[in-house]
């Protein structure tokens, strides 16, 4: 488990200054399995909040934060029982293709997950992964935690032997100004409309922008 306190911006792990994602990694290996975040909270107070893989044991928080951050994001979708459903069946599905990524605040709620999995699609042949899920709830939102999020899917990606990714989103998100922050360019259908995707051609970049914007 890495803890990493955040403040001004600065990261210290084991004593040294550096970006958590790169230290977390091991040759040949996964990403460690826990992150603990300490983040200063709109009150002025740091508040714990913990990076890891999601288990079966988190399915049905992940199907409640499911529905209430689509709900947030789009208007009313699929209720408990159809995500709980979808998400049920996922973790029995043993392939090492896909992960799961979910925040835990420091009283054990769930605030936010992302899914990623390869991306074989003719369309953006281009790219190799895509994180078809991406969500955390408007509370936690403008702290860090989505940037954060999506650099650990980066390195999850990473460690996947894949090297870009993509997503399909809402052309009218407001999260779309962050994807463009973060180093997304903007995927255009072969008329030239834009319908919300956004692309990472170089997972090394968005990690190394991560870790100037710490020094």
């Amino acid at each position: 488990m890495i803890h990493i306190f955040d403040g001004g911006i600065r990261v210290l792990i084991n004593g040294i200054i550096a970006c958590p994602y790169k230290r977390m990694q091991r040759p040949g290996k996964q990403v460690s399995n826990k992150c603990i975040v300490h983040i200063m909270n709109f009150d002025g107070n740091r508040e714990a909040f913990q990076f890891q893989r999601a288990t079966p044991n988190d399915v049905a928080n992940l199907a409640r934060l499911h529905v209430d951050t689509f709900n947030e994001t789009h208007g009313q979708g699929p209720s408990f029982e159809v995500r709980l459903n979808q998400w049920q069946q996922l973790f029995r599905d043993k392939r090492p293709s896909w992960f799961c990524l979910v925040i835990k605040t420091q009283s054990g709620n769930l605030a936010g997950f992302a899914k990623g999995q390869p991306y074989d699609h003719g369309d953006h042949a281009d790219y190799q992964g895509e994180l078809n899920k991406i969500y955390l709830l408007k509370k936690y939102q403008k702290m860090g935690l989505g940037r954060r999020l999506l650099c650990h899917c980066a390195e999850e990606f990473r460690q996947l032997g894949i090297t870009s990714f993509l997503l399909f989103g809402d052309a009218n998100n407001p999260s779309n100004s962050f994807y463009e922050r973060m180093g997304a360019r903007r995927l255009y259908a072969q008329n030239g409309a834009f319908h919300g995707g956004y692309g990472w051609n170089n997972l090394e970049d968005l990690l190394s922008d991560d870790n100037n914007s710490r020094a």
